[in-house]
């Protein structure tokens, strides 16, 4: 531990190293979670019904094992070292050939990457272990909602109670500052929902966001969900133009918002006090 203090760069390299295992296993969730998610509806639909559902295999986020969705090979241990056996295997499948998409590699260097910066910004701390916990959680949230444009409630509700958890003893708000950030997080696009809910007669937004701004908001305090909600905002809107304007996107699909949340959020955790100073400091 006197170590690690001591040498915060081999502390960066190894949480960089732990965050491609991560990272890996954030690819599970991202694939899994939502078809869990389906299983469990369709359950609770037949048993509604009152019809009874054969046994399926167990699938969660353990088991079975990672195979190719085309030929059913089980992915090995040397073919699952992140990065490096997307970049051995060239991209494909050793027994079939099929593409592995580069998503999987990006995840994990993404994951790496921003893992690495919260241990050097906040070295060996409680901080750095909270830090970790919604960065991982964010890329999780970012991805599936741009599969699947859901923010599954099994990663959003326990992220909020976290967040409050740790902010017990400030360690990134205080209590009160992290208590209104969840309750005005919520509420801040709960009422952008309803408003436009009420002039268009359709949803803007699903829930899910609200409970995600929230999350936020309890981790870094109400202070930072303008700096949130301003990026994720003009980002969001900047990217949802483009689509429509250059690859003619169909504006009657829904964009996700959950994906710029969470960036949002990302850099309000590292550079929020700093943009917010900066902004203030012009008056």
């Amino acid at each position: 531990m006197e170590l690690l203090q001591a040498e915060p760069a081999l502390f960066t390299g190894l949480v960089f190293l732990f965050g491609l295992l991560i990272g890996s296993f954030l690819n599970v969730v991202i694939h899994r979670l939502p078809r869990m998610m389906e299983a469990d509806w369709h359950a609770q639909c037949a048993d509604l019904r009152g019809e009874t559902m054969s046994d399926a295999p167990r699938y969660n986020l353990w088991v079975p094992r990672s195979a190719c969705t085309q030929c059913g090979h089980q992915i090995t241990a040397l073919e699952n070292i992140p990065i490096l056996s997307w970049l051995w295997l060239r991209g494909r499948c050793s027994t079939c050939g099929t593409s592995i998409s580069a998503r999987y590699p990006l995840v994990e260097l993404l994951t790496a990457l921003l893992s690495a910066a919260v241990a050097w910004k906040w070295g060996l701390s409680v901080q750095t272990l909270g830090a970790l916990l919604l960065v991982w959680t964010l890329i999780a949230l970012a991805f599936i909602d741009l599969d699947t444009t859901l923010l599954p409630d099994s990663l959003t509700l326990p992220l909020l109670w976290l967040g409050l958890l740790f902010n017990l003893n400030g360690h990134f708000a205080s209590l009160p500052d992290a208590v209104i950030g969840a309750i005005a997080g919520y509420g801040v696009l709960w009422s952008v929902y309803w408003v436009f809910k009420l002039v268009t007669g359709k949803d803007g937004m699903g829930f899910g966001d609200f409970k995600l701004l929230a999350a936020i908001g309890a981790w870094l305090g109400w202070q930072m969900l303008p700096v949130t909600l301003l990026l994720s905002s003009v980002v969001g809107a900047t990217i949802g133009i483009a689509m429509i304007v250059l690859v003619k996107h169909d504006r009657r699909v829904p964009i996700p918002f959950g994906p710029y949340l969470a960036g949002g959020g990302l850099v309000a955790l590292f550079f929020g006090a700093d943009l917010t100073q900066a902004y203030l400091g012009q008056f």
